[in-house]
């Protein structure tokens, strides 16, 4: 199903993608599902290559895997082989009236090509420029390649799993890096086209994995290292503790966060542990930080007192934050998600009846919105190149 009209508040932008995989996909999906006419350039020809996402995961058509359908609605596929005069001279006019070129491909190849920033600034002197790249411009990994992995190991974010358990380091069980370095290309596109209304001057940004996801782990990472001389180690003491984690209840699992020194109060009180909030360990703040350890110790032998909806009708009353854990599968059927709509089921031309998660954040004056369903490989190429007099 198709609906063209675009109300979020980036309708009228026009965006050149030539981002694959994860991490510049999910930053257009936003860009899309903000009302952006996104145009993504495939390489290859149709009905085989283009981005590899496409095949990873069963799919119906073969070309449109699970990966790739949640990253690419509200975009157009166009095939390009931008090594041929032809390509060259249809993705240039594509970047004449464009307002970003966004892409993660290594710098010296888009100079290669003949599509670095300076080339594409003389065809379009206002347009915004973003390359994700794997490491900053001027430092020893500059030329490197980059993926999710080797990010999670070098941004010491792998390091937390084994100061958390004294094991071995592992990769989260996500796309973690790709996903949040993403988050970072959409506010940097934002906030340079901000820049453009106010000045009429379009630039160069570039958005580093490492930089970006390294500065994502260390906010609070870097704690004891934050002032010099240092006041302690590295990592935050609760997220760190192997204690941390949903708590077994008599029949399942729960979320458990008490915060403020009422709430901690109450949950021993409600527990039927007044006498732990007695103690100076745990009696204000700073104590509890100190002691987070034993104090997770104590909210696992509490928890398992109850069944899970006990405590969550109690926690409720009480206004203490709690929620049920869910399994993968159970949040597909959550009753608030299935309440707010976020799952949505649509049905795709060739891939038939397929679930789609809405936009997250809500816009009162210009709401995001579903309009095109995740493209075939080059579905839209005759129609835009044509569009171009080409």
């Amino acid at each position: 199903m198709t609906d063209t009209s675009a109300s979020g508040p980036l309708a009228g932008l026009r965006i050149i993608d030539m981002s694959s995989v994860v991490l510049g996909p999910l930053a257009t999906l936003i860009f899309g599902d903000l009302g952006a006419d996104v145009i993504k350039i495939e390489a290859g020809q149709a009905g085989k290559a283009g981005d590899m996402m496409r095949y990873a995961g069963a799919s119906p058509t073969g070309d449109l895997g699970p990966i790739y359908t949640a990253l690419n609605r509200n975009k157009r596929s166009v095939v390009l082989d931008v090594k041929t005069a032809e390509g060259k001279a249809a993705l240039t006019a594509l970047l004449k009236d464009a307002d970003v070129f966004f892409h993660n491909v290594r710098l010296a190849g888009m100079d290669r090509l003949g599509f670095g920033y300076e080339a594409v600034k003389a065809i379009n002197p206002d347009i915004i420029y973003v390359h994700c790249a794997g490491f900053g411009v001027g430092g020893e990994y500059e030329h490197r390649q980059a993926y999710d992995d080797l990010i999670q190991g070098a941004s010491g974010f792998a390091a937390l799993n084994a100061m958390r358990s004294g094991g071995a380091p592992e990769y989260a069980p996500s796309l973690v890096a790709d996903k949040t370095v993403g988050l970072f290309a959409t506010y940097a596109t934002l906030a340079a086209l901000f820049h453009r209304e106010r000045t009429g001057r379009g630039q160069f940004v570039q958005v580093p994995m490492l930089e970006s996801f390294t500065f994502f782990n260390l906010v609070e990472n870097l704690y004891g290292e934050t002032f010099i001389p240092p006041t302690g180690g590295l990592a935050y003491t609760r997220s760190i503790n192997a204690n941390r984690k949903p708590y077994a209840t008599r029949d399942g699992y729960i979320g458990l966060v008490p915060y403020s020194d009422q709430q901690w109060a109450e949950f021993f009180a409600i527990g039927g542990r007044p006498e732990v909030f007695e103690d100076p360990r745990f009696s204000t703040y700073s104590a509890r930080t100190e002691h987070v350890g034993e104090l997770y110790a104590l909210i696992e032998e509490v928890a398992a007192t109850k069944t899970t909806d006990e405590w969550l009708d109690l926690l409720d009353a009480a206004n203490i934050p709690a929620m049920r854990y869910n399994t993968m599968a159970a949040v597909l059927t959550d009753p608030h998600l299935a309440e707010v709509g976020f799952f949505e089921e649509r049905v795709h031309a060739s891939a038939g009846r397929y679930r789609a998660m809405k936009h997250p954040v809500s816009f009162s004056d210009s709401p995001a919105s579903i309009r095109r369903d995740p493209p075939r490989l080059g579905a839209d190429t005759e129609t835009i190149l044509e569009s171009l007099g080409l």
